[in-house]
C-alpha cells in the first residue's frame, strides 16, 4: 500500500447552487434520538434512478436489491471515546471539555478544547484523576489544539485503552437522549479504532443479515476512513463551491481493492455503505474506476456536477440539511429527486439523522 502524503482534493467544478438549495424543514420529532431495539428493522426508502421510483421497506429488505456478483464496500472504523472532562494542571477549579477529533501520531491529537480561552499554548490539562495528561503543543489555524498525551504506558499500552476508561461517545449534538449501550454507536463490524463519529448508514447491518448477503453471493469489502467531526461542520458559504471541505485520513487495502476491481470487472455492482465509504473510493479511483490500494488524506468535496468514477449503488441515511451529505447524494443522483424524496420521507414520519432510517440508491 501506497502512502500519500498528499491531500487528495477533487477540482472543484463551477456551480451556481448556492446552499440553501439543499434546504429542507424537518420537524425536530423526526430526529431519532435513539436507534431502533433491532438494527435491521429500521425502515429503508429505495430510489431507483433508472425509474425514478420510490419504494417503502424495511433494512433486512435490502438482500432482495443486492445481486449475485456484487460488493459491498463498507468502512470498519471504529469510534472512539473520545469526549473528555479533565482541569488544568493544580486547578481543579478550570474544569475542561476536550474532544479528540484528528490523530497526529499515537499520542498527539488535535483536539477541540471547551472553554477555549483557558486552552493557551503550553498549558498541561489533566484528565480522569491523573490517568492522563497532556500539553498544548500548537495552535491551529482554525483554533483547535494539537495536544501531547502522557501515560503510564507499562499500565495502559495505548491511548484507546486509556479512553475506554475515562471518555465518553462524541455523540452528535443533535441527539440529547442518553445512549445505555454504547456499542449502539458502533457498527458490528467496525475495527480499526479513530472515529469521532460513526459511518451511520453501516449501523443497520446485524451479523446475521451480512452472513444472508455473503451467502447471496455478495462481496464484503471493508475500507476504512476516519470520520471527522468536520462530517458535521455546517456549509457557511453562500455558494457551496466556496466551502472548504474538512480532511480525514483512509486507507484502502490491496485485498479490497483487488476484490472491488475483479468485482466490478465481472459485471458486478460496486455499493457503497455510507458517504464515508463513497468518498474513500472515489479517492481512491483512477479516472476508469480502477481502485488503487492507498492510504492518505482526503478532502474531496462532492456536490452535484461530479462525475462518480468507482461507485455504483450507495445506502446512507438521512442527512441534515444543508449538509455536504445531502450534497453528495445530490450528486449522485439528482438534487431535484433527493429533495423531492427528503419531503417524502418527512410527511411519511421516517426517523432522520445517525439513528434514523435509511435510504438505498441504486
Amino acid at each position: 500500500m501506497t502512502n500519500e502524503k498528499n491531500v487528495i482534493i477533487n477540482e472543484k467544478a463551477p456551480t451556481d447552487l448556492l446552499r440553501s438549495d439543499f434546504y429542507y424543514d424537518l420537524p425536530e420529532e423526526l430526529i431519532a434520538q435513539h436507534p431502533m431495539d433491532k438494527r435491521d428493522e429500521s425502515r429503508l426508502m429505495v430510489l431507483s434512478r433508472e425509474k425514478g421510483s420510490i419504494d417503502h421497506k424495511h433494512f433486512y429488505d435490502i438482500i432482495d436489491y443486492l445481486r449475485d456478483g456484487d460488493v459491498l464496500v463498507i468502512n470498519d472504523s471504529k469510534v472512539i471515546p473520545a469526549r473528555i472532562y479533565g482541569h488544568a494542571e493544580n486547578r481543579p477549579d478550570a474544569p475542561l471539555e476536550l474532544l479528540l477529533l484528528r490523530q497526529r501520531d499515537l499520542d498527539t491529537w488535535e483536539c477541540l478544547v471547551k472553554p477555549g480561552k483557558r486552552a493557551k499554548l503550553g498549558m498541561k490539562p489533566v484528565f480522569g484523576d491523573g490517568i492522563l495528561e497532556g500539553e498544548i503543543i500548537e495552535i491551529t489555524d482554525e483554533g483547535n489544539r494539537i495536544i501531547k498525551f502522557t501515560y503510564d504506558k507499562e499500565k495502559y499500552e495505548n491511548i484507546y485503552n486509556v479512553l475506554n476508561m475515562i471518555g465518553m461517545m462524541p455523540l452528535p449534538p443533535y441527539i440529547t437522549e442518553r445512549l445505555e449501550d454504547n456499542n449502539r454507536y458502533q457498527t458490528v463490524y467496525a475495527r480499526e479504532e479513530g472515529s469521532a463519529a460513526a459511518p451511520t448508514a453501516g449501523l443497520h447491518f446485524t451479523p446475521e443479515l451480512l452472513e444472508k448477503i455473503k451467502a447471496k453471493g455478495v462481496a464484503i469489502a471493508p475500507v476504512m476512513l476516519h470520520v471527522g467531526l468536520g462530517t458535521f461542520r455546517p456549509v457557511k458559504e453562500d455558494r457551496i463551491d466556496a466551502h472548504v471541505m474538512h480532511t480525514e485520513f483512509f486507507s484502502v487495502s490491496k485485498e479490497s481493492a483487488e476484490l472491488i476491481n475483479s468485482r466490478r470487472a465481472a459485471g458486478g455492482r460496486v455499493i457503497c455503505v455510507g458517504t464515508t465509504s463513497c468518498r474513500t473510493l472515489e479517492s481512491a479511483s483512477e479516472a476508469n474506476g480502477t481502485v488503487k490500494a492507498m492510504s492518505g488524506d482526503t478532502g474531496i468535496f462532492i456536490y452535484p456536477g461530479y462525475k462518480f468514477k468507482a461507485v455504483d449503488a450507495l445506502i446512507t441515511n438521512f442527512h441534515l440539511p444543508e449538509s455536504t451529505l445531502i450534497m453528495l447524494i445530490s450528486a449522485f443522483y439528482d438534487k431535484e429527486k433527493i429533495m423531492e424524496a427528503y419531503k417524502h420521507a418527512v410527511d411519511e414520519k421516517y426517523r432522520f439523522f445517525s439513528f434514523g432510517d435509511a435510504m438505498f440508491i441504486q
